[in-house]
Parts: C-alpha cells; sequence; structure tokens
C-alpha cells in the first residue's frame, strides 16, 4: 500500500468532481474546489473521518469493498480504479471481458497474416477465428466449430487423432503446457461459469487431464513451440509467440517457420493446394 499516493490521489479526484456532477447543490458559498469530504463520504457510505484518514496517509488498508464505493462515489474511470487498487495495494478488478467477439481490430490484423498461420482463441482455449493458412495448417488439430469441437484442451484430452498429428515425444509436455495455462486462466476468472462447466467435463472425461491438474502447474502460453505431422506436407516446426489483449482472455497465436525445418517450404506446397482442400483432407 502506498499511502502517500493513494492519499494524493483520492484527494485530486475529489477535487476534480463538481457538486453538479455528484448531485449536490454547488450554492455560492463554496471555498474549495470539487465535493467536500462529508459529501463523498455520504456517497460512498463511510464517515468522513475515515475519509480524512485515508486522504491524510493515516488509514490502514482500506478493503475491496471501500475501494468499491468510493471509485463509485469519485465517478472513478476503469482505469483509475484499477489505480486506486494498486495504490492501496490490491490486485485491481478485472477488465470487462471480450468473450467470444472477436473484435475488428484483431480481425482485420488477422485477415492481413497471409504468409503465416494466425489464429484467434479465448483464454480457455476455444479457437475464434482463424485465417486460411491456419485453416490449412491447423485443422488438423483445431477448428472453429461448435461448443467443445472448438476447444484445443478438450480436443487434446479425448481426440485420438489430435494426439496422432503431434509427435509421441511431446504429448506429454503438450499436455502440462494446456493444463498449466488453463489453470491460471482460470484463476483469473474466478468464479467463472463457462470455467467451471469446462474444468469439470475434462476432469469427468480424462483421467489424464485429472491427474495434470491435481499437480497444480500454473503457466500462460505467452510463447512455446509447436511440432506437427500434418497428412499433405508432412512434419512442420513452428515458434508460437502469443499475443494477449489487455484484458488476457484472448489471445492471438502466430506460428512461424523455424529456421531449416523445411517448414516453409510446406507451407508454400498449402498454398498451391489451397487451405480448402487441405482441410478436407485432413480425415
Amino acid at each position: 500500500m502506498d499511502r502517500r499516493e493513494l492519499a494524493d490521489f483520492l484527494r485530486r479526484a475529489r477535487e476534480r468532481l463538481t457538486p453538479a456532477e455528484a448531485g449536490f447543490d454547488g450554492g455560492p458559498r463554496r471555498r474549495t474546489p470539487g465535493l467536500r469530504r462529508q459529501e463523498v463520504a455520504v456517497l460512498a457510505g463511510m464517515s468522513a473521518d475515515y475519509l480524512m484518514r485515508l486522504e491524510q496517509a493515516r488509514s490502514p488498508q482500506p478493503s475491496a469493498q471501500i475501494l468499491d464505493a468510493l471509485a463509485r462515489a469519485l465517478r472513478l474511470s476503469a482505469d483509475e480504479r484499477g489505480h486506486l487498487y494498486v495504490l492501496a495495494g490490491h490486485r485491481p478488478p478485472a477488465a470487462e471481458p471480450a468473450g467470444q467477439h472477436v473484435g475488428p481490430v484483431l480481425r482485420h490484423v488477422l485477415d492481413e497474416l497471409t504468409g503465416i498461420p494466425a489464429q484467434v482463441l479465448t483464454d480457455l482455449g476455444d479457437v475464434l477465428a482463424q485465417n486460411a493458412l491456419a485453416e490449412a495448417v491447423l485443422g488438423c488439430v483445431c477448428s472453429t466449430g461448435e461448443g467443445l469441437d472448438r476447444n484445443v484442451v478438450w480436443r487434446w484430452f479425448t481426440d485420438p487423432f489430435v494426439r496422432a498429428a503431434c509427435p509421441p515425444a511431446e504429448h506429454e509436455a503438450q499436455g502440462r503446457e494446456l493444463v498449466a495455462d488453463l489453470r491460471a486462466a482460470i484463476a483469473r476468472r474466478g468464479s467463472d461459469p463457462a470455467a467451471a462447466d469446462l474444468l469439470a467435463r475434462l476432469r469427468a472425461a480424462s483421467a489424464e487431464f485429472t491427474a495434470l491438474w491435481e499437480r497444480h502447474e500454473v503457466a500462460v502460453r505467452r510463447r512455446g513451440r509447436l511440432r506437427l505431422i500434418h497428412p499433405e506436407a508432412g512434419a512442420m516446426d513452428f515458434d508460437v509467440e502469443a499475443l494477449l489483449t489487455p484484458t488476457e482472455d484472448q489471445r492471438m497465436r502466430v506460428f512461424t517457420p523455424r529456421p531449416d525445418s523445411g517448414t516453409a517450404e510446406a507451407l508454400a506446397l498449402l498454398k498451391e493446394i489451397g487451405p480448402d482442400t487441405a482441410h478436407r483432407r485432413h480425415r
């Protein structure tokens, strides 16, 4: 908790808010700008004495409930609210998630990436969109289908065909990475019905998943490596970089061919075949 910075931020925020904005009569006799402490205390449902101690850097650490009340009373923006939490020594509340909708900017970037595979997923592993080359390359392991069929974690632990596209020596590491990343996402989401439902289904469907889950390994998949055996192009080897959205509930994964692996030539072959033909031949 940074008491001095917190005190200054609260005082400045109070002084910036006009009585009219907060629903009070300004009147001609105000000697200070903005709201009085008593007015903010009324709006926040706390004592003016407690607010005074916060503004004088003399208070103990305020609770998250107190911070929420102050954020509402002071009409703080989402960024200001997060800053308030940080100054008070708390983890900022999660921003509004993007959910299942891919924004226009992310969609435009995805469409412009025509030379390498790229896809957009949720933090739970649902494939939301992918470019044509990703369809051609990755259709053998993931797709933008419906329900659980588009979830890469579910497919890995329940679909033997997906395992067959990955070299056996990679299976253990791949499974552990998927589970560690999913655990981080579920912890970030808190009491989220979609996360709870996916977890329950995975635990019921796969003893392997359950065993890995109970190891409590945590690691967000920001970068890595993907080796796969494509039914048309043969062995392919990629460096994978994940670009996370600010809310971290969506990510764009970009697949770059590893040098001297022959993957660039395999991509050229898939471009000639065409993504639709390659996708139909995956099974």
